[in-house]
């Protein structure tokens, strides 16, 4: 085979695939608009994708996936480490040496009858000490096209790349095609699917999948499970967390950095528009998923994101929720799995107060109404170019980052926290981080937390309990560590509605933050923290009584030990890995909320929030 590569090990690897793999051709993307022009039509003339009307949404595209590939496969995703406990009990470990057995057989000949493309990418600004250098060989012309609006990649990335180290990213859909054989619009592997991390190299492996979330390895698997690892041993932090920027009316930006598990409005809150009577202020965005974060020599943390796109989910999304990112979709867009309208374009629940009339659902399905079904798939994506959204702050381009003031963790509980409150100290916060979660159902009795420690429950590379500990080192070690809160959108009331309003309101929260970190705002002493007074926040625009905001900040003594004794379940998992500086602050958390000692203390605390 003829060098496609420069890169003296890139070639081998590229040799050693398609000896492997047998694909009918072997393609090196280049990265332009041409090329994705050249694919995506292809693609289009194939059946795999759809082009949406060019006068409604131009340069579009819809595709539909099988029915049996539609989301992240956390079940089917592994890590290899070299012993178990490396791993820790929060995810799927798997020896080494045997999985890389398990895998080279089932990437025998299983690109035949396709083309295999190779795609250098680069995670983070092109030139940044930040910056990840990877390559992705894939049989999916799909994974192609998202790749490009998702990171730099292609000829500009080899450039940079000369004969440096990269990480290798393999994958393939695992659906050879024998000669003659008809292929299908989404291929896949309906009885084999994996997605490896190997810890002891650093390459990736994914088969069988062509959903983003299993094949577009640069995001989740390199920008954080490869990451995380890499990250602990190198003494900085990749985490999954929005950045965004508040910009003051005088024209100061500060910077924090925000962890939310599923569902609970990430994406809104990193593209923010402010509320009425809050127009001086400007929500800027430098990313909505990952952040790289490393120590810098002013003692501050300073962080990137990876990114280039947004993979998003659809439904939900419209002009109330995200008006930012509604106007990103208005062209050059990979949609997956919505309805498609008569007229061409696309539609998913949520889009829309009513739905069209008639539609043809995700699954090419004539659709109503009355058809009893979702028109799009709950798990429908777009995939879109960050350069793409008007909220976008052109300081994510800076190579080495921006500070970050804060960090915010926030999941989706209706009861026990308040608001927003700010922790003591970075070992208490690193605790409240740690015990993060969001509830599992909505039922107003025998409600369930799910834990998803820093929101990272899925994509951590190692044991978790090693990764709160370099948390807590990484503080000991700073000059001046960021503060650290906790938020809480969605507290309800005894009607089971919203007590809060959400969505642009949340920049009230994300003000009082920044001013507690610049010391202008005001707080008050409770059983987790400091809390904001409603004289604390500003109310401009927002008429929010004291009694309403009583109810949000309300601390209730015998919730919140309850709350506490559930966290002893979570760090039990860990055993003696537990760092002890977390179990002393269970220990101090416990006692305090001990009934009949102090639980008087919590509730008239939250008398005097109702009254400040």
């Amino acid at each position: 085979m003829p060098i496609i590569a420069q890169n003296k090990d890139l070639n081998a690897w590229i040799e050693e695939m398609q000896a492997h793999c047998r694909p009918d051709a072997v393609y090196l993307c280049d990265g332009s608009d041409a090329e994705f022009q050249r694919i995506s039509s292809q693609m289009v003339e194939a059946g795999s994708l759809i082009r949406l009307n060019p006068d409604l949404r131009p340069n579009s595209f819809l595709a539909r996936s099988d029915p049996a590939d539609v989301a992240r496969l956390e079940h089917r995703t592994f890590v290899c480490t070299t012993t178990k406990d490396e791993a820790g009990p929060t995810n799927n470990w798997a020896e080494p040496a045997a999985m890389r057995a398990e895998l080279d057989a089932l990437f025998r000949g299983a690109m035949a009858g396709r083309t295999m493309y190779v795609i250098p990418f680069c995670m983070g600004p092109m030139g940044s000490d930040h910056a990840l250098i990877g390559v992705q060989i894939t049989d999916s012309p799909y994974v192609v096209i998202s790749m490009k609006l998702m990171a730099q990649i292609g000829t500009p990335v080899l450039d940079l790349l000369g004969e440096g180290e990269f990480t290798r990213c393999l994958h393939s859909v695992g659906a050879p095609l024998a000669p003659g054989q008809a292929d299908v619009p989404w291929p896949c592997n309906a009885d084999h699917k994996y997605i490896v991390s190997f810890q002891d190299d650093g390459s990736i492996t994914s088969f069988g999948s062509g959903y983003g979330g299993n094949a577009l390895l640069g995001k989740k698997c390199l920008s954080l499970r490869t990451a995380s690892y890499r990250a602990r041993n190198e003494g900085w932090l990749a985490e999954h967390m929005l950045i965004v920027g508040l910009e003051d009316p005088a024209g100061e930006t500060t910077y924090v950095a925000g962890a939310f598990p599923s569902a609970c409005g990430k994406t809104n809150f990193a593209m923010m528009l402010p509320p009425e009577g809050m127009e001086g202020y400007t929500v800027k965005t430098i990313g909505d998923d990952i952040a790289w974060i490393r120590p810098g020599a002013d003692g501050r943390l300073w962080a990137v994101n990876p990114e280039d796109g947004f993979f998003g989910v659809a439904p939900g999304t419209n002009g109330k929720t995200n008006p930012n990112i509604m106007q990103a979709l208005t062209r050059n867009v990979i949609f997956t799995n919505c309805a498609l309208t008569p007229e061409g374009d696309i539609w998913w629940e949520g889009l829309t107060d009513q739905p069209p009339a008639q539609l043809t659902d995700w699954q090419g399905r004539d659709w109503t109404p009355e058809a009893g079904r979702p028109a799009a798939h709950p798990n429908a994506r777009f995939t879109v170019s960050q350069a793409s959204a008007p909220s976008m702050d052109p300081a994510r381009a800076d190579l080495q980052g921006v500070p970050i003031s804060a960090f915010i963790f926030g999941g989706r509980l209706s009861h026990t926290y308040p608001l927003v409150f700010q922790s003591r100290d970075w070992t208490e916060g690193v605790y409240w981080a740690a015990t993060l979660g969001s509830e599992a159902t909505a039922a107003a009795e025998g409600q369930t937390t799910r834990r998803d420690p820093f929101a990272m429950l899925p994509f951590c590379g190692y044991n978790m309990a090693d990764y709160w500990q370099h948390w807590l080192d990484l503080g000991q070690e700073l000059a001046n560590p960021p503060a650290i809160f906790r938020v809480n959108w969605f507290r309800r009331d005894a009607d089971r509605k919203f007590i809060w309003p959400g969505f642009g309101q949340n920049l009230r929260a994300l003000k009082w933050i920044v001013d507690r970190v610049k010391g202008r705002a005001g707080a008050e002493e409770a059983a987790i923290g400091e809390v904001p007074g409603h004289g604390d926040l500003d109310w401009t625009g927002l008429d929010y009584g004291r009694d309403r905001f009583a109810a949000l900040m309300a601390l209730d003594a015998e919730e919140l030990a309850r709350e506490i004794a559930d966290h002893r379940d979570l760090f039990a998992e860990f055993g003696d890995r537990l760092p002890p500086a977390l179990d002393e602050v269970h220990r101090r958390l416990s006692e305090s909320l001990t009934p009949g000692q102090t639980g008087d203390h919590t509730r008239s605390t939250a008398r005097q929030v109702a009254v400040g």
